[in-house]
């Protein structure tokens, strides 16, 4: 299956050992149940970095407008108390809202290899009509079973009170390629196939960042029955104990 609708959420962040627990609690069992709550997100999904503290997230959207929807915003303007107390933890973040330019094959896979482009003047037109191409191709390696490309639009939108807990003006990358398999040798080996490399010199991109990470969580709305808040998870832990 390629991505669900339209547009994608991607985001990195770094985050240090002693809060990793807590930040994977609340995201599985708070934050995923309260986007996936909201109409237009489709599905999320978070990897841990293989070598390192980061992680990779993406939530995969209707459409674009998803993002500046008021339901979305709402919940940006009124974060939880767990969200609250964890926000400032979310180091180095990286923060893409994409319109998906090209996608074939699947998503969830245990490895996934991104590369955050830059492409300042670069040719998106171009790079979208040579993707379409080449992603079937490269999602059928073997070790592979996707690749997609996503480009950065942010929406109208002004600053979120989430935006103003992490105290920093997140940064983004303007192209966003995805490779997902289950052979990381594979994935560096794709990444870099000549008439990939091609593509990205002749449209302009140029690599910024690259990461490597493993699955740890995806869900769509249907695998979740709604936010658990932190004082819930707090009482409920000793009486699963007992």
């Amino acid at each position: 299956m390629s991505l669900l609708g339209k547009a994608a959420l991607a985001m990195w962040w770094d985050m240090a050992p002693d809060v990793r627990p807590d930040f994977e609690d609340w995201h599985s069992h708070e934050h995923f149940p309260e986007r996936l709550g909201i109409p237009g997100f489709l599905r999320a999904s978070r990897w841990r970095s293989v070598a390192g503290e980061g992680f990779f997230v993406i939530y995969e959207l209707a459409a674009h407008d998803t993002l500046s929807s008021a339901d979305y915003l709402a919940r940006l303007n009124a974060p939880t108390p767990w969200s609250t107390r964890l926000m400032p933890h979310h180091r180095n973040m990286v923060r893409s809202q994409c319109r998906v330019l090209a996608s074939a094959g699947g998503l969830l896979a245990h490895q996934v290899l991104t590369l955050q482009l830059q492409a300042e003047g670069g040719d998106a037109a171009t790079l979208a009509a040579e993707m379409q191409a080449l992603c079937p191709m490269l999602a059928s390696l073997p070790g592979l079973v996707g690749v997609h490309l996503l480009r950065h639009e942010a929406p109208a939108i002004a600053p979120t009170t989430e935006q103003r807990i992490r105290g920093l003006v997140d940064a983004a990358a303007d192209w966003v390629l995805l490779l997902c398999g289950y052979e990381a040798a594979a994935l560096g080996d794709a990444l870099a196939h000549e008439a990939l490399t091609s593509a990205l010199a002749r449209a302009g991109a140029t690599p910024r960042r690259q990461g490597h990470f493993q699955l740890s969580h995806s869900a769509v709305a249907g695998d979740v029955s709604g936010p658990a808040s932190e004082a819930f998870r707090l009482q409920a832990v000793p009486q699963a104990a007992a």
